[in-house]
């Protein structure tokens, strides 16, 4: 178990149906930190903790995940420390907490949590949103594609993309994997015209081809058990489905392409799926 970090300082409120809050933490960094009573579920801090910790294993530009310690003291003497719920304001619990580094810290201004059609061509990492849909159908991500953009310097044209907001993978607090082809991606098709056959993806699905059971669970064991509900038995049971649905993910992203929306206008290959030429450790060998 990694040591918590403690939560030092009230930033601002942040958007967003889990109602997050921005707060400095005793690192000095900056932390979007979701909370266990928040108005979707607990679960969903354990979803963003999960999935971010699986995103970055698969190479995909996350921001770091910790637990943070949230004080009564500190939400005693913040009166923006609240949830806002059918017109009352109800008091956040203090405890463990979940706390995803803020990128925008030491540059606010250039921030932004979205881009037109026409500047996202200019997003460095624009191929990386291929290689999240990876991450996203494997994990069943019921919420569209989230992604910040930001920039070194005010002339700067060129931005880069970090993906977040994880906590609906696993269908939020359900824990249950209801794969539909518009689920989990990008609103805009802008991201995609770069897709033109599996090669787009393969990096990511290779990570997740060779991705061993120890590795999985390793990405689950700073998860407080409160985060879900002391359900152990589901916790094991999502690992499991996690490591069976790897041999769908093609599978759902070609459900995906071949879908009405057409994402990927520019596809070239005529192969209907990508097969894996590996057989991963787990799939060797009986798992008790």
């Amino acid at each position: 178990m990694s040591p918590f970090i403690s939560a030092i300082q009230h930033i601002r409120r942040l958007r967003g149906g889990a109602q997050s809050h921005l707060l400095r933490a005793s690192d000095g960094n900056w932390y979007v930190t979701k909370f266990q009573n928040n108005p979707q579920h607990v679960r969903v801090l354990a979803n963003e903790m999960l999935a971010t910790k699986l995103g970055l294993q698969l190479g995909l530009p996350m921001p770091r995940v910790e637990v943070i310690e949230v004080s009564d003291w500190l939400i005693d003497r913040t009166p923006e420390l609240r949830q806002q719920l059918a017109g009352e304001q109800l008091s956040y619990k203090s405890g463990k907490q979940l706390a995803s580094l803020y990128i925008g810290q030491h540059s606010p201004s250039l921030t932004f949590d979205y881009l037109p059609n026409e500047m996202l061509k200019n997003v460095r990492n624009l191929a990386d949103f291929a290689r999240v849909v990876v991450l996203d159908k494997w994990a069943c991500n019921s919420d569209g594609r989230q992604a910040i953009f930001s920039r070194k310097t005010p002339r700067s044209r060129r931005y880069t993309a970090t993906f977040i907001d994880q906590g609906y993978c696993f269908n939020a607090g359900e824990w249950t994997f209801p794969d539909y082809p518009l689920r989990g991606v990008y609103a805009s098709n802008c991201v995609y015209e770069g897709v033109t056959g599996w090669s787009a993806f393969e990096q990511a699905l290779t990570k997740a081809d060779e991705m061993d059971l120890e590795t999985i669970w390793h990405c689950s064991s700073d998860i407080p058990e409160a985060w879900y509900e002391g359900d152990r038995t589901g916790l094991e049971r999502l690992i499991d489905d996690l490591i069976r649905r790897r041999k769908s993910i093609r599978k759902l992203i070609s459900e995906f392409r071949k879908s009405a929306r057409n994402p990927f206008p520019n596809w070239q290959d005529s192969t209907c799926l990508a097969v894996p030429c590996v057989v991963t450790r787990d799939e060797a060998v009986e798992i008790r």
